[in-house]
């Protein structure tokens, strides 16, 4: 064969792979079929925390669907700045992920010095759940509803302390004591939320915002509910009454739980999870199980979510400004 019919049987060739490798998926040419091999998928707080239930639930069912294992590796400190930032500085390859709260993906890029932004260090995959507050107190304090916790809040020769397990949850503290004038409360900073529950059960501290950690702790009598923070009250405390309804105003916070990528992980790879994460937040077990924890499911797409992050970034932004909050 001359050089010239070389060529052009190199370059019909060379056609003829690019025309059949053209309507495969994109990972599929570069990787073969995703996962291969196990996922780690870093929760940025301690075991046993809200993040950390809600991603070992949904973990489970997606290693079930996509024939692999989703690891969860805890990663606490700063807020959720330590394990937020490993993620956003892992390779984009699908093989590390996120499953992060509010507070550590939106709030603390606000308010500290973290190494990644809240949206444009990461690709969002799936919210899959809202979360609220509920107001516990440990069982022996002298209160049995917000107004009597509110009360001995405001008494300034013996101050009561709270505990603060994330950013999110310390902002909520601060608001609570500016909204009922109760500068004296100790804002007590811990590392997690079920840390920050095991305070008040141990004695500790006199109450906190918790994110629904304290069920069982609520219903074996351990701590007592006094309050929660939903639009409406928790299926599991139906006799507790929101904030609102005891007469507290300015307190509507929330959270969610959902999962992310670094940013540039390959859009397939984005859509296949969401995908699942889409199926799995709509199965009866799922939803039983969440709302066994007062966690309302609700599933946004990675657009959904990209937005849904980029307002509450937007919005404590501005009640950060507002309040002067920082953290200690």
């Amino acid at each position: 064969m001359n050089g010239v019919s070389r060529r052009s049987v190199l370059r019909t060739g060379a056609a003829a792979a690019g025309a059949l490798s053209f309507g495969l998926p994109q990972w599929s040419m570069a990787s073969g079929k995703y996962p291969d091999k196990p996922v780690r998928v870093i929760v940025p707080f301690p075991a046993g925390g809200t993040t950390d239930v809600v991603a070992r639930l949904i973990l489970q069912k997606l290693g079930e669907a996509m024939g692999q294992s989703f690891i969860v590796e805890n990663k606490g400190g700063a807020n959720g700045a330590i394990g937020s930032e490993f993620v956003a500085r892992a390779a984009p390859d699908g093989y590390t992920l996120l499953f992060n709260t509010a507070g550590a993906q939106t709030l603390t890029p606000v308010i500290s010095k973290a190494n990644y932004e809240a949206l444009s260090s990461f690709e969002p995959i799936g919210l899959v759940c809202d979360v609220g507050f509920v107001v516990i107190a440990r069982k022996d304090l002298p209160a049995n509803n917000m107004q009597e916790l509110i009360a001995l809040a405001k008494k300034t020769d013996k101050p009561l302390s709270a505990s603060s397990g994330s950013s999110m949850i310390s902002l909520v503290t601060e608001q609570f004591k500016r909204v009922v004038n109760a500068p004296a409360v100790i804002n007590a900073q811990y590392k997690g939320t079920s840390p920050q529950m095991q305070a008040v059960v141990a004695g500790e501290v006199d109450f906190s915002f918790d994110s629904f950690v304290s069920v069982e702790m609520i219903k074996a009598g351990k701590v007592k509910a006094l309050g929660v923070i939903l639009p409406q009250r928790a299926e599991s405390f139906p006799q507790v009454p929101t904030l609102k309804e005891s007469g507290i105003t300015g307190m509507e916070f929330g959270s969610w739980a959902g999962m992310l990528a670094p940013k540039g992980t390959p859009k397939p790879i984005v859509d296949e999870l969401a995908g699942q994460l889409a199926k799995i937040v709509k199965m009866p077990d799922v939803i039983a199980k969440l709302k066994s924890y007062d966690y309302v499911p609700r599933f946004e797409n990675p657009e959904e979510f990209g937005r849904h992050i980029q307002s509450d970034t937007e919005r404590w932004k501005r009640i950060v400004k507002e309040t002067g909050f920082k953290i200690e």
